[in-house]
């Protein structure tokens, strides 16, 4: 018997590439129709009825036969980039060669995860390379989640000339794409041409006539800030002296982000999560140029990532790894157990960051208490992405009952987010609301006006 198996086994190797054949859509609706007319020959004529299955017999041969005209597959390549940024658009190659042979339609599919491609199907079709020999195709996908996606299996499809017979080849991938957050506002011309000013070049130097630090005395001229007359210098020495201070630099600043389940939630696409991280690297980035150390810090119902501070610029990959790692939890987080560790680890007064949102005012209880205990110690900002669905439905015309409806409820949140916000305010923490797409620009802003106040040390 296992010897029958081998001989068997013999034959058909050779006819594996002429077995991987499945009829396309254009045959099918050819079967399709051919069944209305063995019908009418068996109607008309009883004893021609046998025509009806020549004509299937003769149809699947013509099937076979155009599949084995489209050649076998000789190999193939996939250019899948292995890393790419959430949000932005990343490039899939798909390069195949063939033997001899005529075919008509190549097409690729490959299977990965969910979070690289919508569905995690991804169909690419090829083209003729021109005088290059083989077939290739591309195509543009864009990841929507951090992590890694792995690029487990390909398909391989193409039909002969008349399109009736299509060959099929599937091979299993461990191809790992990983996703990175998005740092296209760091490379953006405007920030970079922003960071090579005076203030903030690649080479570090003092900052006179800023800050509270003091740096040296002075001979007072005319057209100094008269508060900056130092007396007691100037009474010992019989002249006028002022005294140049120094801008404050080595301020702790921390990036807090809420990984729960509302910072999880899409904005115009990707998770606010992202849209936070995305903004908090880009004003990381500022701060390390500018002499100061960063941190990130993640939590949700337990805390996830805290980095150490970082104060090179050249490090700054470490906040990017840090910040790749948060992962996405459909869990309310733990304010008072996050923001407690936090502190434990402080130990000096720092700017904390905190990326959060609530949907009502009892969601944001704890959240409020934890922040005004968090305020006595340091300096806290709250950054909260606007929702822009909610100012879509208050500002939509009410044309039926439905809408009205739906406006009034979303007026009345957005009212509840503002008494909310306010009570932030009031117990001196401040405030950052805005679109996903000026977080970032009002974040910078607001870190200067802030640095500059020299309130964080």
């Amino acid at each position: 018997m296992d010897r029958l198996l081998r001989l068997l086994g013999v034959i058909v190797a050779p006819l594996r590439p002429l077995l991987i054949i499945a009829p396309t859509e254009r045959a099918t609706w050819l079967m399709a129709g051919l069944a209305p007319v063995a019908v009418v020959i068996a109607s008309a004529s009883p004893g021609a009825w046998v025509i009806a299955p020549l004509l299937g017999g003769a149809l699947l041969v013509v099937i076979v036969a155009d599949a084995v005209m489209a050649g076998r597959n000789t190999g193939w390549d996939i250019a899948a980039p292995p890393d790419v940024e959430v949000g932005q658009p990343a490039t899939l190659a798909v390069t195949a060669q063939f033997a001899k042979g005529r075919r008509s339609n190549v097409a690729a599919a490959l299977a990965c995860d969910p979070r690289f491609a919508p569905g995690g199907r991804v169909l690419i079709g090829l083209s003729p390379r021109g005088e290059e020999p083989g077939w290739r195709g591309e195509t543009t996908v864009t990841a929507t989640r951090r992590g890694t996606a792995p690029v487990t299996r390909a398909w391989l499809r193409w039909t002969g000339p008349l399109g009736l017979g299509a060959r099929q080849v599937s091979y299993p991938l461990e191809e790992l794409v990983r996703i990175w957050p998005d740092l296209s506002p760091v490379r953006s011309p405007d920030l970079q041409t922003f960071l090579r000013n005076a203030q903030l070049g690649l080479i570090a130097r003092r900052i006179r006539g800023e800050g509270t630090q003091f740096e040296a005395l002075s001979e007072y001229e005319p057209g100094m800030d008269r508060r900056r007359i130092d007396w007691k210098a100037s009474a010992r020495h019989t002249k006028l002296y002022a005294r140049e201070n120094e801008s404050e630099r080595n301020n702790q600043i921390v990036f807090a982000f809420d990984c729960g389940q509302a910072m999880c939630e899409p904005v115009d696409g990707l998770p606010r999560i992202d849209r936070a991280v995305s903004a908090a690297l880009t004003c990381a980035y500022v701060a390390l140029k500018g002499g100061d150390r960063c941190a990130l810090f993640g939590f949700a119902r337990t805390p996830q990532v805290m980095t150490p501070f970082i104060g090179d610029p050249r490090a700054f990959h470490r906040l990017q790894s840090a910040a790749a790692s948060l992962d996405y939890q459909s869990a309310e987080p733990n304010f008072t157990l996050a923001l407690a560790t936090l502190t434990a680890k402080l130990k000096r007064r720092s700017l904390v960051v905190v990326f959060s949102d609530f949907t009502d005012p009892t969601a944001a209880e704890l959240m409020v208490e934890s922040l005004g205990r968090l305020v006595h110690k340091h300096l806290v900002l709250f950054v909260t992405i606007a929702d822009s669905e909610i100012e879509a439905m208050i500002a939509a015309p009410p044309g039926d009952l439905a809408t009205l409806a739906r406006s009034v409820t979303a007026d009345s949140l957005a009212q509840q987010r503002k008494l909310v916000l306010q009570r932030l305010r009031r117990m001196g923490v401040d405030v950052i609301e805005a679109p996903w797409d000026a977080i970032g620009p009002r974040l910078i802003d607001r870190y200067f006006q802030i640095r500059n106040s020299e309130a964080i040390g």
